[in-house]
């Protein structure tokens, strides 16, 4: 194995090394941005969705005050409004159950309102219920109430995972730098040890012959320097050997 060649394989492992990280770390984050995209997504939309249904409640609640007054026009018309808006808001929800424990909610969501709109489709104006303020608090307030209850549920759960959803993401992009981090961390042990070669095999035979050569030079001594191997420095050791040995001969092959 020639000397070239131990070189750059040694910058090669290290290149692969690095290049593994990499591409490790570049795949697990990328896998981390799909997947917390979509998670937002659904939660968020949900979240979005509850909070219409409130708004739609709300509306519909201020529609019955109305009809309790005896504004059977515009309560009417309040309440046919909120209803739309809710159903479409509701659909979305149940559109869009992703995590456990949202269906449960949405059939409660679905229940409650259910009993909420059965008080509010019976008429009320010219009855009993017409400013009957007890039939309010007792009836439509409590159900109206549990209904928007249900709704926050709704959007309290999605917060929640939210929140678990930015820890995990937090756990896992830590966990996604960890092959950049060991690559690193190896790739400088590795180059510590491959440095730690470069001067035993390549560095200090070099200086050897250095001063090998200079004695030979200056006092005359025979060449003391072997070099392992087969690679470039042992056939130039070989040749200054030679050259030392037939000094002559060689200045006349010149």
């Amino acid at each position: 194995m020639n000397l070239r060649f131990k070189i750059l394989s040694g910058f090669l492992i290290l290149a692969v090394m690095l290049s593994a990280a990499g591409a490790a770390s570049i795949y697990e984050l990328n896998r981390i941005g799909h997947s917390v995209k979509g998670l937002l997504e659904e939660n968020y939309r949900s979240i979005v969705a509850a909070k219409e249904m409130i708004e739609a409640l709300e509306r519909q609640d201020s529609g019955v005050l109305m009809l309790m007054s005896g504004n059977w026009e515009a309560g009417r018309a309040t309440l046919e409004e909120g209803d739309r808006a809710f159903a479409q808001a509701f659909g979305t929800a149940k559109s869009n159950i992703t995590i456990t424990g949202e269906a449960e909610v949405v059939d409660a969501i679905e229940t409650a309102y259910a009993e909420f709109q059965t008080l509010w489709r019976r008429p009320i104006v010219d009855t009993h219920r017409q400013g009957n303020i007890t039939w309010y608090f007792d009836r439509a307030h409590p159900a109206f109430l549990k209904t928007k209850t249900a709704a926050n549920q709704l959007m309290t759960l999605n917060d929640t995972t939210l929140y678990e959803t930015a820890s995990a993401l937090q756990d896992r992009a830590r966990r996604a730098i960890m092959p950049g981090i060991i690559a690193i961390a190896s790739a400088l042990a590795f180059a510590l040890i491959f440095n730690f070669f470069i001067n035993l095999y390549v560095i200090a035979p070099i200086r050897r012959l250095t001063d090998s050569v200079k004695a030979f030079m200056y006092h005359g001594e025979p060449l003391a320097v072997r070099a392992e191997g087969r690679d470039e420095l042992f056939k130039l050791t070989e040749a200054i050997r030679e050259l030392t040995i037939h000094p002559h001969k060689n200045g006349t092959a010149s």
